[in-house]
Formats: C-alpha cells, structure tokens, sequence
C-alpha cells in the first residue's frame, strides 16, 4: 500500500477570467522507502503539491490518501493529528522557533500532541543525534550555521514515527556541499523506510531520487523511474 497517494486531484483558485489551475488531474504516488524528487518552472504548481500532500490545502477535486485513509473522510481534528504524527515537512527558511533550543524546537511537535515533556526531550535528543547534531541540542538557531539550521529542521520532520517526509527545496539556501549533505539525510530517512518528496530545482539532487516527476502548468509533464544515483563520496559535514 502507498503511503501517499493522489488520485486525480486539482486544484483551482479565483473564478471566471481569473481562474487559474495550480494543479489539474494530478495521480501520484509515493511507497514507504522512496524518494520522489518534483521539478518545474516557477508557477508549475510544485509548492501547492505538497501542502495538498501534507493536509494543509483542500483540493479543488480529487482524493488525497494517506496511508490507504482518505483525506476527505477525516475531521479538522483527526487531519491535524495526523499531520503532527505521521507527516514531517522541511522548509528552505527552516521555519525554526528562535526563542527555543535546537532540542526544543525537534521536540515541540511531540509536545503539541500531548507526549510529557520529558519523553519528548529524549526524542528529540535522539532525532538530533541522527542527523549529527546532538552536540549543538542546546544552541539557538542564531547560534547555528545555516546548514546546522537545516539539519535541526530535518530531525524536527523526521523526530517520532513520522511516515511521510515533504521538503519544499531544502537545499536551497545552501552551498552545493551542504545541499549533497541534507539530501543523504533524507535517503537515510528512505533506507529506514520514510516515504519522501523533494521539490528542487537543481538537476544533480533531483538525480539521487528513484522518480523525477516533472510538473508544468499544473499538470505531470513527465514521469520517470530512474536508478537512484548516489555519489560515492564521504558525507561532507553542515
């Protein structure tokens, strides 16, 4: 069963002469261990694919699953449980708290969903440590180079039993180096069985992916499947 799947959504804004399509007749979906990499032009619709994916946005038409259970059929509340669980999103201006610690921030979500405060310290320790950040837990995002802010911002997508992960160009703000660093944490996060889409605009990052999809104008231009291509170089440091 996909993890994610969406089956023929659009998605429509303004009416009459002003209506636009920022996404018409979309069917995609993601399995549990693959990384989905989404390309276009600026106005393709890329962005408004993965705030439809994650919940955020109601399409216009079309159904959006999320582990077999249909977005539609959900309450307010049961969509925002799910988002707080299930779905990590990755943003390029890292959408970091700057009045918490990199731990606090990596364990709010828990927080939010009722884990004591305690326990959620603990797992936001051990979602630091993964991305190789446990010794800065305590630093403030102003306190941590732009490629640290990133990572935090992934342990925080990642941090508990998250099965989605969405990155709108997370690499974006970063050198090439850097950008090479933060999408081997998200083919970590693949390997260990995390569904994954990545909006980028860079060639090379989209080519570490299983599919390039290709969006313009709203709809999937193209749809390859591709052997993922992984230099083989050692991780570089953030």
């Amino acid at each position: 069963m996909s993890v994610l799947r969406l089956h023929r959504v659009s998605k429509s804004y303004g009416e009459g002469e002003t209506l636009v399509w920022a996404l018409d007749d979309i069917d995609l979906s993601v399995e549990a261990g693959e990384l989905v990499a989404v390309m276009g032009p600026s106005g393709s619709g890329k962005s408004t694919l993965l705030t439809i994916a994650g919940s955020l946005e109601e399409p216009s038409s079309g159904e959006v699953f999320i582990g077999g259970a249909a977005l539609s059929q959900m309450l307010r509340n049961d969509k925002a449980r799910l988002r707080r669980r299930s779905i990590g999103y990755v943003f390029q201006d890292f959408n970091l708290l700057p009045g918490l610690s990199a731990v606090e921030n990596v364990a709010l979500p828990l927080e939010l969903d009722g884990v004591p405060a305690r326990r959620a310290h603990r797992a936001g320790l051990a979602s630091l440590e993964r991305v190789g950040l446990a010794d800065r837990s305590g630093r403030y995002p102003d306190q941590l180079s732009g490629g640290e802010r990133q990572r935090v911002a992934i342990a925080r997508a990642l941090v508990g039993e998250r099965r989605l992960l969405l990155a709108d160009e997370p690499s974006g703000a970063l050198d090439s180096k850097n950008g090479e660093a933060v999408m081997r944490l998200i083919l970590g996060a693949c390997r260990a069985g995390v569904a994954a889409i990545v909006v980028t605009h860079d060639a090379h990052l989209a080519a570490w992916a299983d599919r390039v999809v290709l969006l313009r104008d709203g709809r999937l231009a193209e749809h390859g499947d591709r052997e993922r291509s992984e230099p083989s170089v050692a991780t570089p440091q953030l």
